[in-house]
């Protein structure tokens, strides 16, 4: 996996509510070369991270001396978020555990997924896709079949699966919506890189949030800056 991630060092915009946006100085960083992929030369547990070796390090220091575990239901696990959480997954093999997988129509690549997390619950977008996947997991002489299901209610039963205390969205736009509203109503804490959540339904999404008591962070470098 590649990690282009620049640093820009140049002037930032300040906010008055007075007197609006006003250039701010700019910052001046005593930088470290960078590591050339070894891990060494970046600050402990620190982001952002431009090779897998800076990224390994950053969570191996950030979860040192931790012993907790999550089980995820994760949606668009054969996209960019989706094969990233994975990744995370992977290199923390003892903290995450796969409970649900849904994605759009590629089953070449849920059945390799399939195959490595064995998750209880695998869901793809249309009846077609579904039974291909079904037929590339009997090839592959798949052990621990998971329930394989399509469309809006196989979204909704991989979000919802019973296991799964965290709900990461990386589906795209407004079919991230209900899925994350029936996650919420079971209080399963949601990782959010599904941004038209917010736009299209936040004045019902928050005040769930608050309702259920649940945690909504963002999984994504837009949520996570406005967070930051």
């Amino acid at each position: 996996m590649k990690f282009i991630l620049p640093l820009v060092l140049s002037s930032a915009a300040a906010f008055s509510p007075r007197q609006g946006f006003a250039p701010s100085k700019t910052s001046v960083l005593d930088a470290v070369p960078g590591s050339k992929g070894t891990g060494e030369g970046w600050i402990d547990a620190s982001s952002p991270v431009n090779t897998e070796a800076s990224l390994r390090k950053t969570l191996e220091k950030s979860l040192e001396g931790s012993d907790f575990k999550k089980r995820l239901s994760l949606l668009g696990s054969t996209g960019s978020i989706g094969t990233q959480t994975l990744e995370i997954v992977d290199a923390c093999p003892d903290n995450f555990v796969v409970d649900a997988l849904s994605a759009g129509n590629n089953a070449k690549l849920m059945a390799e997924q399939v195959m490595k997390y064995k998750p209880k619950v695998a869901s793809l977008a249309t009846p077609e896709a579904a039974d291909e996947l079904k037929k590339l997991l009997k090839e592959a002489g798949c052990a621990d079949m998971p329930d394989i299901v399509h469309g809006e209610d196989g979204i909704l039963e991989a979000a919802t699966v019973s296991t799964a205390d965290t709900v990461v969205t990386g589906i795209v736009g407004a079919a991230g919506l209900k899925p994350t509203i029936e996650a919420i109503k079971l209080k399963k804490d949601i990782a959010l890189a599904n941004k038209e959540t917010l736009i299209s339904g936040g004045p019902v999404i928050n005040p769930l949030v608050e309702e259920y008591g649940v945690n909504m962070l963002p999984a994504d470098s837009e949520h996570s800056a406005i967070f930051q």
